[in-house]
């Protein structure tokens, strides 16, 4: 399934006029991006938020500690252990409540839910990947894998599975190379944080495997489940509980098929032999084996059931980042996300129990509190809002009360050949736009402040539960 990746990435032309007009605009306003002091990659493994976080989203999100603003008959928060949470409104965009949102830390294997975000729309499900030793050289000591054996032949589909429920890091690294190579995906994976405005985020290694200076945080990591989870493939491999993945067919299986029981390539029973082409072939026939969600919330533990109404999405835990996971769930037509960083103990549940306890205080919450924020929309969907903001500007002044101005230009556009009414607005329209997308640049690279809620960016409402295919 192909996705349109945007207008600002796919356009150099397009990035280095933003860029440019965000590096004028605050000379021209007479501002400067305030100085930002270079952090030290140990500082992730602080136990206290940086004492400055990213503000995009909302100035709270930007604070440390916990932040909600309740109304009459709120319930009270859940306790949770969690460095970094946050509880939003997949539909509006609003964050309900959220602690120490942009701290940045070790995102482990939730960190795949960038690369499927990435990856999914370029690579074709049917396409055949011949497993190759090379291609997993940078795969770290101890990653977990969903079983990819040496010379074996895998589907794109197959191994989207492997990612999604054995968060196979090998199935990664298949899908990688697939892609053109780890630098070229880890490239692209920046750049998609990037134009999700998912500022915390630097990504290292495409798996989620502990790397120097590989850092996302809760705000982020919510984005891309938001943005993930609009593609169907996505939400299919996010909702599957078990998948039944091929198993490796055996050398000598594989010479039996080619050569037949009698050995001479023919059938026992006499019959068409498929080198001639006189019928079809019959491929080895191949074992598989089941292989399940290692999302708790979908397939449940012992002592913790499956969550009522959850739809994915990623869990991931390494021994620097903890546990960590991103769940979306819905109820009663609304549908919220969570995201849970590195909760206190060892406890392998916990990270479920208070994602869990953080929706239904969620939607239990629903209309009793007020937002501390918002998840932002991409750049794209940023510029194709001021366009047609722009747009309907330019159309309504058109349509407005200077009709004796119009008359003169007109009148002017006649003398010399020219139509002046349209070229007018025209005019009008192309620097209106320039001037919009000069702003939205500058107001990104300043650090971007929440909008007013008079103008709420709902520019999607997430669908509703899909089926759950029952064994992949």
């Amino acid at each position: 399934m192909s996705r349109s990746r945007g207008v600002l990435r796919g356009s150099p032309a397009r990035r280095r006029a933003i860029a440019a007009a965000a590096l004028a605009l605050p000379v021209l306003l007479g501002t400067a991006p305030p100085a930002v002091a270079a952090e030290d990659e140990d500082t992730i493994d602080d136990p206290a938020p940086p004492a400055r976080m990213s503000t995009i989203g909302g100035e709270l999100l930007g604070r440390s500690g916990t932040q909600v603003k309740l109304l009459d008959g709120a319930p009270r928060l859940p306790r949770t252990t969690c460095r970094a949470w946050i509880v939003a409104d997949a539909d509006s965009g609003d964050v309900l409540a959220a602690k120490n949102a942009h701290w940045p830390l070790a995102p482990a294997s939730t960190i795949k839910m960038l690369f499927a975000d990435t990856l999914l729309g370029s690579l074709d499900k049917e396409q055949s990947y011949l497993v190759d030793p090379a291609d997993f050289v940078d795969m770290g000591a101890g990653s977990s894998r969903v079983g990819i054996a040496d010379g074996q032949t895998y589907t794109v589909d197959q191994l989207w599975y492997g990612v999604f429920l054995a968060s196979g890091n090998d199935a990664v690294y298949a899908l990688t190379a697939l892609n053109g190579g780890k630098e070229k995906t880890v490239r692209q994976m920046n750049e998609r944080a990037e134009e999700l405005q998912a500022m915390d985020t630097r990504v290292v290694n495409p798996d989620g495997y502990d790397g120097p200076g590989q850092v996302s945080s809760a705000y982020d990591l919510t984005l891309f489940a938001r943005a993930g989870m609009r593609d169907e493939d996505f939400r299919r491999y996010a909702s599957t509980a078990t998948y039944d993945f091929p198993g490796a067919v055996e050398e000598d299986e594989q010479d039996e098929d080619e050569d037949g029981p009698d050995g001479d390539g023919g059938s026992s029973t006499g019959g068409e032999d498929p080198r001639r082409g006189d019928g079809p072939e019959k491929p080895p026939k191949r074992p598989t084996y089941q292989i399940q969600s290692t999302n708790r919330l979908l397939v449940g533990d012992s002592g913790l059931d499956p969550y009522k109404g959850i739809m994915g999405v990623k869990n991931g835990y390494t021994s620097k980042a903890g546990f960590t996971y991103t769940g979306m769930a819905e109820r009663n037509g609304r549908t919220l996300i969570a995201t849970c960083m590195n909760p206190e103990d060892d406890d392998r549940l916990r990270v479920y129990k208070e994602t869990a306890a953080l929706f239904d205080w969620g939607f239990t919450a629903a209309g009793k509190v007020e937002p501390v924020g918002e998840l932002v929309p991409s750049l794209t969907e940023l510029a194709e809002q001021e366009a047609q903001e722009a747009e309907k500007n330019g159309k309504d002044a058109g349509d407005g009360e200077d009709g004796e101005d119009r008359g003169l230009a007109e009148a002017a556009g006649e003398k010399d050949g020219s139509s002046g009414g349209p070229v007018g607005t025209v005019t009008l329209l192309s620097t209106t736009t320039a001037l919009m997308v000069g702003l939205l640049a500058g107001a990104w690279l300043l650090g971007r402040r929440r909008r007013g809620r008079n103008r709420p960016l709902r520019v999607y409402v997430m669908p509703k539960r899909p089926d759950r295919p029952s064994g992949g």
